[in-house]
């Protein structure tokens, strides 16, 4: 063993950068597809699907928040303004693909063809989840800010483990980047490669947290770097560039180029949640200019132009919209049976001991009960 002070490091080997950051720098500024050159090159049949579904998206969230209104939904976190990136990231997967939404995301879940009131009924507070998550892929909606994150890391991790091809999509909010969750989320799926793609709907505002006082980053996408994965800034309210982008990262994390960050700037045009008040930390000049660049308007304008929407197809993405809303409220409005017993089934595979006696002590009370 050497004897103190004898010990002389050698000079360190040149530092090179483990990754080459400049492939996974974001856009300058949010990419764009609708009112620029690249909107010709775009599918109409693609434009036309992702159009009606806008409409249908914004139809079922006014029907949504009306019904908080009425008391049939304990709470709505509105997605009004932000549908572009819901419907692309439903669009954007294949069926055998995994989406994990937050709380917000509802309308993602219903574009990817999960029945509206299942979608809803998390919110009125009658089951833990409302649908079968193996059945549709798609992960039950997370109310904890960001903890779908990791859990979507683990399942693409499993996946590729497995050589099944499968891709998962993770949403979340600007206010879950500030969460440890998402930091332990992209660092695992970089480190992993893991066939997962993360998209952040920066909407503003964390509830009532401005962006600004979140982060000092040039964006949420620059984050991306720091991880080792490229990172992606698009227009959230141009349904086609948002598509594109997410698209292109579902194509790359399945050929196994591993998980890309997504950032769609987008804004939230209602309140939080029917309980926030938004007039107390945002004035509404702000609101009417993010009006002014609605995504279903932008996309209207590319489609008319371009000669591919006429009344006869506006009018019928309508009433296909309204035609939800009218079956949505007529069966949200019926009081659903529910069994208590229930609160049981799907905590575990195999139930605990302290499961099972619980379970015992609530069905001799339900019975004591029914017999009074």
């Amino acid at each position: 063993m050497e004897q103190r002070g004898s010990y002389r490091p050698s000079p360190p080997p040149a530092w090179t950068p483990r990754t080459d950051p400049a492939p996974l720098l974001p856009e300058a500024r949010p990419y764009r597809v609708l009112g620029t050159e690249a909107a010709a090159k775009a599918d109409p049949a693609l434009l036309l699907e992702l159009y009606e579904q806008l409409v249908r998206g914004r139809r079922y969230n006014a029907q949504a928040t009306a019904l908080t209104k009425q008391g049939r939904l304990a709470v709505y976190p509105s997605s009004t303004g932000q549908e572009a990136c819901e419907v692309a990231a439903a669009l954007a997967l294949e069926e055998r693909d995994w989406l994990f939404p937050s709380y917000r995301d509802t309308l993602a879940a219903v574009a990817r063809g999960l029945d509206p009131v299942q979608a809803l009924t998390l919110l009125r507070g009658d089951w833990h989840t409302g649908y079968d998550p193996h059945e549709h892929r798609v992960a039950p909606l997370s109310t904890p800010l960001a903890t779908q994150l990791p859990h979507a890391v683990g399942l693409a991790h499993a996946a590729r483990l497995k050589g099944d091809d499968v891709v998962a999509l993770a949403m979340v909010g600007d206010g879950g980047t500030s969460e440890g969750d998402f930091h332990e989320a992209l660092n695992f799926a970089a480190v992993w490669k893991a066939p997962v793609v993360f998209l952040v709907q920066n909407n503003g505002f964390a509830i009532s947290v401005p962006l600004a006082k979140q982060t000092a980053a040039p964006s949420l996408a620059h984050k991306a770097v720091g991880y080792g994965m490229p990172g992606r800034l698009v227009d959230g309210n141009d349904a086609a560039a948002v598509h594109e982008v997410l698209a292109e990262a579902v194509q790359r994390a399945r050929a196994g180029g591993g998980p890309t960050l997504v950032e769609a700037v987008t804004y939230r045009i209602e309140a939080h949640t029917n309980a926030d008040d938004a007039t107390r930390y945002r004035g509404d000049t702000e609101v009417e200019a993010w009006r002014a660049h609605d995504p279903i308007t932008l996309l209207e304008g590319e489609l008319t132009d371009r000669g591919l929407l006429d009344d006869a197809r506006r009018q019928g993405a309508r009433d296909a919209a309204e035609a939800l809303a009218a079956d949505l409220r007529e069966r949200m409005n019926q009081d659903p049976v529910l069994d208590p017993m229930d609160l049981f089934t799907h905590v575990y595979a195999e139930q605990t001991t302290q499961l099972r006696e619980q379970a015992e002590q609530l069905r001799a009370e339900l019975e004591a009960e029914a017999e009074r």
